[in-house]
């Protein structure tokens, strides 16, 4: 069994966790996304995480300057 990456959502005095899936985002940048909803009391809510991986994003390359 291999393991997860797991984020724990902790809102008033309610706790949940949610599965991190890896995500290449369209910009470029890597990391980890997860989404779903979480019951707090008689309320629901719809939690979305986002971990961006810094400088993940490839370098775009500099354009030569013509004289």
């Amino acid at each position: 069994m291999s393991e997860m990456d797991i984020a724990t959502i902790q809102l008033n005095s309610a706790k949940q966790n949610f599965i991190l899936g890896k995500k290449n985002f369209k910009t470029g940048s890597r990391g980890y996304h997860a989404q779903g909803k979480m019951q707090v009391g008689d309320k629901n809510y719809q939690i979305n995480i986002l971990c961006v991986e810094i400088g993940s994003k490839p370098k775009e390359k500099e354009e030569k300057k013509e004289e």
